[in-house]
């Protein structure tokens, strides 16, 4: 969800209620194009969330946990140098439109204090987040040269250009006359007129607007009283800083979809959750869904990559079973073999074949013949034959063995892609693959790993009952996790299915049935299965053996239970939420 002026325009208003006045303490750079600002005001720490992300972009305070690159980039460190220890005067929207600057007073080297103005435009893949002091831009967080764009460049040194003004009118500008003078020359539906006229109005604000002035979302503007919708239009734009509460709308099964900051009359009221503020239902709204899509993008050539030695592998398996089949054929020669050699007196010098008794099924036999051989020769070639299929064979049983242990390695990683939440699991899921000798440690762009390289840390859940449960995102923490359990800890996994190791952290005490089930909820859902009727097995940690030799997070177990398990997202997150009460 895009956000529109109208939304922009109580954000800022809520910021700047909360932050006027609030010292930088630090500034924190966790994705290339994101800004974390912790500030310190009335006693209280925030951190307020800044992305220039295309699809992401926006402003406001956050309680999210982001993990930190191991080196800040330059931006972050130039940001550092300029704002830390300075204070935000004010949050403001500029003309009612996608544009939020944050004023800033802070002291430079000597002392000295300087006005700065920090610009956030949330314009789509035009996004942008840019530091401006005396009119010229020290830096911004995306770069735009005069190739890119002839209109604005965005570089340092060079003058602040706001974006370009619209002949449309804001919000807080919008009487009744002004609004005649730009509809009365528009034609067709109000709602299209209404985002012509009304600058930062996205489709949907533009539908309530209509809708709460006619009780249609997509009137003609021929059949409406101009005066009397300008006028009413007018009063309802005045009052929008008064309406409240912020409202987090969900899909029919309880997920957050998007996030309007008043109650939208032309949606279902309840289907609308009111919030106690504006930066806590836009974090509701993109709690995960940004963290994914940037994971997403971080693990497509990784996920190529595998998917590509999935196929070469499945080719393999096939000409590898292709091969076993040929173990009848190689009996065959065997057969032959005997047969010559037990009856050469039967075997005429130059024949191209000869019809022998087969004494293991008392049939006639036709085995052809080398004519350039005698019948003694013609016996060893078979003998020869059969011994170069049955090393192919074993060949290929011991191939087919390894192939399918790639396989199920590659197959868990395609699976562990998919829960991945941060840098290091990526790293993990490469490293399983490496150590296994299934891509090269230079595959993913030669990147050198740090010396202190951070270890990934499993997912933690808490049950009705308050217990702890780990979940392992991949291979390396499956491994760790159940590794470090207790011997009397239940462990859970999907059977005979890619997925996660669980562990119930029960510390020795009886384990409810509610705090059991949601375990196994958590092994259905965090496998391939994904939660439809995924046959979970749970035994004892003390039951769980790793064969030597055997693949990163590969166990065996016995004395297991299995449960047929159906779970959906909306009761993962309500799993989740358990933690957070």
């Amino acid at each position: 969800m895009p956000l529109d002026g109208i939304t922009l325009g109580f954000i800022a208003r809520e910021l700047n209620e909360q932050l006027s006045g609030a010292r930088i303490e630090r500034v924190t750079q966790p994705e290339k194009d994101m800004l974390l600002l912790l500030v310190r005001n009335n006693g209280k720490n925030h951190k307020l969330l800044i992305s220039a992300g295309p699809g992401f972009a926006r402003m406001h305070l956050t309680a999210g946990q982001f993990i930190n690159p191991m080196e800040a980039p330059m931006f972050c460190m130039l940001m550092r140098k300029h704002i830390s220890g300075g204070r935000i005067m004010g949050v403001k929207q500029l003309s009612g439109d996608r544009v939020l600057m944050l004023s800033i007073e802070a002291q430079d080297e000597l002392g000295i204090m300087h006005p700065y103005e920090m610009y956030l435009e949330a314009m789509g893949r035009h996004s942008n987040l840019t530091l401006v002091r005396d009119g010229r831009i020290i830096d911004a967080i995306r770069h735009v040269t005069d190739d890119m764009s002839r209109v604005r460049q965005a570089l340092p040194g060079l003058p602040f250009v706001p974006p370009p003004a619209q002949d449309k009118i804001a919000p807080q500008d919008a009487d009744a006359a002004t609004l005649k003078d730009k509809l009365t020359t528009l034609t067709g539906r109000l709602d299209k007129a209404l985002q012509r006229c009304i600058s930062g109005l996205s489709v949907i604000a533009a539908k309530e607007l209509c809708y709460r002035m006619t009780g249609n979302e997509q009137t003609s503007l021929e059949n409406i009283d101009i005066n009397a919708l300008c006028e009413k239009l007018s009063v309802f734009l005045k009052k929008l800083p008064s309406m409240q509460p912020a409202m987090l709308l969900t899909d029919e099964t309880g997920l957050p979809a998007d996030v309007f900051p008043f109650l939208y009359l032309s949606y279902p009221a309840d289907s609308q959750r009111p919030m106690p503020s504006l930066s806590e239902a836009l974090d509701a709204f993109y709690d995960g869904r940004d963290r994914r899509n940037r994971i997403q993008q971080r693990s497509a050539s990784l996920r190529k990559l595998i998917k590509t030695h999935v196929e070469r592998s499945e080719k393999k398996l096939a000409l590898q079973e292709e091969e076993l089949l040929n173990a009848e054929k190689m009996e065959d020669y065997r057969i032959m073999g005997e047969l010559l050699t037990s009856q050469l007196h039967l075997v005429p010098k130059g024949a191209e074949n000869v019809q022998l008794f087969n004494y293991y099924d008392g049939q006639q036999l036709l085995i052809p013949l080398d004519v350039r051989l005698s019948p003694s020769q013609n016996a060893q070639r078979y003998f020869k034959r059969y011994q170069k299929a049955r090393a192919a064979v074993r060949l290929a049983a011991e191939q087919k063995e390894k192939t399918l242990r790639e396989l199920e390695i590659l197959e868990n990683a395609l699976c562990d892609l998919e829960i991945s939440e941060t840098e290091d699991d990526l790293t993990d899921v490469r490293r399983v693959l490496q150590e296994a000798g299934l891509i090269k440690k230079d595959a993913e762009g030669k990147k050198k790993q740090p010396k202190n390289q951070r270890q990934s840390a499993p997912m933690h859940f808490e049950s009705e009952d308050g217990v702890m449960i780990s979940v392992g995102k991949n291979a390396l923490q499956n491994e760790r996790l159940t590794q470090g359990a207790r011997g009397d800890e239940i462990w859970l996994h999907a059977k005979d299915m890619p997925g996660s190791h669980v562990i119930i952290h029960s510390e020795g005490k009886p384990v409810s049935d509610a705090t059991l089930l949601t375990a196994a909820n958590l092994a259905a859902w965090f496998s391939k299965g994904k939660g439809l009727s995924v046959p979970v097995d749970c035994t004892l940690k003390k039951y769980v053996k790793k064969p030597s030799g055997t693949p990163t997070g590969f166990v065996t177990y016995t004395n297991q239970k299995n449960y047929l398990i159906t779970v959906s997202e909306a009761d993962i997150r309500a799993i989740k939420q358990l933690k957070n009460k």
